[in-house]
């Protein structure tokens, strides 16, 4: 064990034996809860530390704790670009696993995970500087991050947090009040940006987006000649733009992340001519960088199947991929009450979840496997509870910077 300090820095302990935090474990870990250090360590002079060959360095931190990685990430840019260098992360596989994350008006103080490869439940636990309102205004997720809205009734600023990391940031809106809708975090291993609409004093709408990288928000329009007022399905990031897709008439719409310009295309031959479209709804698999539609058809207003498209981008046609067998479907329209503007999908680690805001359960179809499941219901949700649950991937990184 030795004692870790940079220039004008509070030293860190860093201690070699052994510990029972795993990174696992360590999206449950509280700092209140940290382990005491042993006493009379000994003082490293920062001046050799920092003369360290790299691959000596990186045979000490290969020693260390998970919860001591996070711990050292602040001590200087050196070592927090070494341990976030993809050659450190792969060479020291921590076993993280993903969870889906349920949000609902219940939730104040943590969040209820599901492992899908344990079939377990688990709890997030919020920091004390975020406040109790926080669990019920999670807006989105990306790339191990969760965005909030920090004051629902004022809609003054956001929050991006880590869960890993602990780390959080506040992010003021261009203007108060700040009236939004369909915000969507879309986050890359460096950065992160994020979209959303807003009406000003005018009455038409502009797309607002914040970029990590300069801290800023650039404004642009457009978007009242694609997205009619009341639409409300958030948008999913494919290939540097974000799509949405109206059903009535059935249209694919997108807009470039990068220049603000919006984009549509024409979804014919999609569905037979016959059959009515109940709903559509985008997913993305961003390793393989596949965009999947969630449709349902029928008549009347009444869903009789759902179907999963892929989406071809070279022709700009979809591809039937997988039916949702009968009885599974009359389960899951029957939930929903064929109110289908609760439909709501998302993906997760080659999954297609999905989901309903007045259902606690998910219904997911495993790309892989072409197998159909159900995610059972949270047993610390009340009894009786029977709307406002809304599901997001997590998928913890250390190097997601907020």
């Amino acid at each position: 064990m030795f004692r870790l300090r940079a220039p004008g820095k509070k030293p860190i302990t860093i201690s070699t034996t052994t510990t029972s935090t795993s990174a696992s474990n360590f999206l449950y870990w509280s700092p209140e809860s940290s382990p005491t250090t042993i006493s009379s360590p000994t003082l490293m002079d920062p001046t050799i530390w920092s003369n360290l060959p790299h691959h000596i360095l990186d045979h000490i931190l290969s020693f260390l704790p998970f919860k001591t990685l996070v711990t050292l990430r602040t001590t200087s840019k050196h070592i927090r670009s070494l341990i976030l260098s993809p050659t450190f992360l792969s060479d020291h596989s921590f076993s993280l696993p993903s969870f889906l994350l349920l949000s609902h008006p219940q939730a104040f103080q943590s969040f209820p995970l599901f492992d899908p490869n344990l079939h377990s439940w688990r709890t997030l636990p919020l920091p004390r500087s975020l406040s109790l309102t926080y669990a019920a205004s999670l807006l989105s997720s990306s790339h191990g991050l969760l965005c909030f809205s920090l004051s629902p009734s004022s809609a003054s600023s956001l929050s991006v947090f880590n869960p890993l990391t602990r780390s959080s940031r506040s992010i003021k809106f261009p203007f108060y009040p700040f009236p939004f809708e369909l915000l969507s975090l879309v986050a890359s291993p460096d950065s992160y940006r994020i979209f959303t609409i807003s009406s000003s004093s005018s009455a038409s709408r502009s797309v607002y987006l914040y970029d990590s990288g300069d801290r800023s928000w650039r404004k642009f329009g457009g978007v009242d000649q694609v997205l009619p007022r009341g639409f409300n399905q958030d948008g999913v990031f494919y290939n540097g733009s974000l799509y949405f897709v109206r059903s009535e008439p059935f249209l694919l719409v997108s807009v470039n992340l990068d220049d603000g310009k919006w984009k549509t295309t024409a979804g014919d031959g999609v569905f037979p001519a016959e059959d009515e479209i109940t709903f559509a709804r985008l997913v993305s698999d961003p390793e393989r960088k596949i965009l999947y539609m969630v449709g349902g058809v029928g008549s009347n207003g009444i869903c009789r199947s759902i179907k999963i498209f892929e989406f071809k981008e070279e022709t700009e046609n979809w591809t039937e991929a997988e039916t949702l067998p009968d009885i599974v479907c009359r389960k899951f329209t029957s939930v929903c009450y064929h109110n289908y503007e609760h439909v709501y999908c998302l993906w997760h680690k080659e999954m297609i979840c999905v989901c309903c805001y007045n259902w606690p359960e998910i219904l997911f179809f495993h790309v892989g496997r072409r197998t159909w499941h159900w995610v059972p219901k949270c047993p610390s949700l009340p009894e009786k509870w029977s709307c406002g649950f809304r599901w997001f991937s997590l998928v913890p990184s250390l190097s997601a910077s907020v």
